[in-house]
């Protein structure tokens, strides 16, 4: 059995870190290396699924409460304008494979955030 992700361990309370938004499914924090004035990640509560395809295919209605978060999240925090970026494998920078959802907002322009 693998170990649980940092996210899991972050909502069982084993690292710290501040929760701005619940569901009974989903939650959202602040990323801790943001890059963006607002950086928060919305993240599924349980680790069935990798990456949002995964999600996508295997629980369409998990996503749409993920993206319905973020969009509360979103209009609480940056006056719901945003990005919300997935990242799906190694080589598109997910770290972590535990499926979330990077929000991003505050004074972005379309060039911005690009490598």
């Amino acid at each position: 059995m693998s170990e649980p992700s940092v996210f899991t361990r972050i909502l069982r309370g084993e690292i710290p870190s501040e929760i701005v938004a619940e569901t009974e499914n989903v939650f959202a924090i602040r990323d801790i290396a943001p890059q963006a004035p607002v950086h928060l990640l919305v993240i599924p509560k349980s680790e069935q699924y990798r990456n949002v395809v995964e999600l996508a295919a295997g629980d369409p209605a998990l996503l749409s409460e993920l993206v319905g978060l973020a969009r509360t999240v979103a209009d609480e925090h940056a006056a719901g304008d945003f990005r919300l970026i997935f990242n799906t494998g190694a080589g598109a920078g997910q770290t972590v494979f535990h499926v979330h959802a990077h929000v991003l907002a505050g004074d972005l322009s379309e060039g911005s955030l690009g490598g």
